[in-house]
């Protein structure tokens, strides 16, 4: 039986052309592409300002250091979120202080965040977790008050949208990821948003070593100007190859949404009919591009989590546990940033699991993980035996 993946890159012949052709250029380090790249998928969010890193990781570590986070500063973030999130805090010299998430979006709202605010701080991040929208504008009126910046990590939002809008346009300075687990993907790599000039052109400046004349600059002059580094900057860059990739994959974005919602709504259709098992949907202020399809199994399911995704493994289906919880993590477990109870979080890492969801799926592979779920739904009772034969696919 043929392996069921949790994500597919959707990767083409407009890629590998695309790729050939920065090839044959001989510019295959940061260049024009990157340049193009920045400009179209800015304007596509409606910032003004984009700059490409080499992650979603280094974009948020430049984008709290623009925004002048300092060493001593506490930073409030969820810890429903890949341990990046929390470590872009602590590379600055920061505090990471963990607010608790919305149940029914994982997301950190207005109230979680104030419930958590400390004489210290001075930035939010808030994180669009699965591609579901954060609601922004209570967040922003509340840092507006009290003069924080809000940092959207937009990672997996690429697609969504709030209040009409893309997601990251309300926010101070937004962070996104390519990765191949991405609808849009580059392989690796990353991008600041921002519509403040000051901020986004000392970006440029630190993501290569805080040069003061650009790579790009002075490998293109015949004679290059003697270059400066104004401070300690990094090696951040993008490359020619991934914005090449990028560029290709900035116009697939649309289609990769709409496919993402019609499988969305075909998971919805048939899960509606199980009880205890809760799918992610759009909240009210936004839409989502399913970049994950979490559900949450109740108390009541058949089997726990662990179990429904042994389950799903012996079916040949690979899913995925769901968004984990730094602040349990080894690195946090006793960071002093934990400054209340965080047990919604605690209770959706525990309970939550990814569904498989690319844009290649077909009709026969979303049948088999359906049909995965609705037998497991039917199992007797709680801890039951999967049934199995000796190569572990259900008789």
């Amino acid at each position: 039986m043929d392996r069921i993946s949790v994500m597919r890159p959707w990767l083409g012949a407009e890629e590998i052309e695309a790729v050939t052709e920065v090839i044959a250029s001989g510019w295959i380090a940061q260049g024009p592409r990157v340049a193009e790249f920045e400009r179209q998928f800015s304007q596509a969010q409606g910032a003004s300002h984009g700059v490409a890193t080499s992650s979603c990781t280094t974009a948020l570590h430049l984008a709290l250091v623009v925004a002048g986070v300092r060493p001593g500063d506490d930073v409030v973030l969820p810890s429903f979120s890949f341990i990046a999130t929390a470590n872009a805090a602590t590379y600055v010299g920061a505090r990471p202080v963990f607010a608790d998430v919305d149940p029914t979006t994982g997301n950190i709202t207005a109230d979680t965040v104030e419930a958590v605010l400390t004489p210290a701080t001075t930035a939010v991040i808030a994180v669009d977790q699965g591609g579901v929208p954060v609601d922004l504008q209570p967040l922003r009126e509340m840092c507006d008050r009290r003069s924080l910046v809000l940092v959207e990590d937009a990672a997996c939002g690429a697609g969504s949208t709030y209040a009409g809008t893309p997601v990251g346009a309300g926010a101070d300075v937004t962070a996104w990821s390519f990765h191949p687990r991405k609808l849009l993907t580059t392989g690796e790599g990353g991008m600041i948003t921002t519509c403040n000039p000051e901020w986004a052109s000392r970006a440029r400046r630190l993501r290569e070593h805080s040069m003061d004349i650009s790579a790009a600059d002075r490998h293109s002059a015949v004679l290059a100007a003697k270059e400066s580094y104004t401070e300690v900057g990094f090696n951040y860059r993008m490359t020619d190859l991934q914005a090449a990739l990028g560029l290709v994959q900035l116009g697939r974005l649309p289609e990769m949404v709409r496919r993402r919602r019609s499988l969305a709504e075909d998971y919805r259709t048939v899960l509606a009919s199980i009880p205890d098992l809760r799918c992610v949907v759009d909240p009210p202020y936004g839409t989502s591009n399913f970049q994950s399809f979490w559900v949450e199994v109740l108390p009541g399911f058949p089997v726990d989590r662990d179990e429904l995704l042994a389950w799903l493994a012996a079916d040949g289906i690979s899913a995925r546990r769901g968004i984990m919880a730094a602040h349990l993590e080894p690195a946090y477990e006793h960071h002093s940033g934990v400054v209340a109870p965080l047990p919604v979080t605690e209770r959706l890492t525990d309970s939550t699991l990814i569904l498989p969801m690319y844009h290649t799926m077909t009709a026969e592979e979303l049948d088999r993980v359906l049909d995965s779920l609705v037998t497991a739904a039917g199992a007797p009772g709680r801890h039951a035996t999967r049934p199995s034969t000796a190569n572990g696919v259900r008789p």
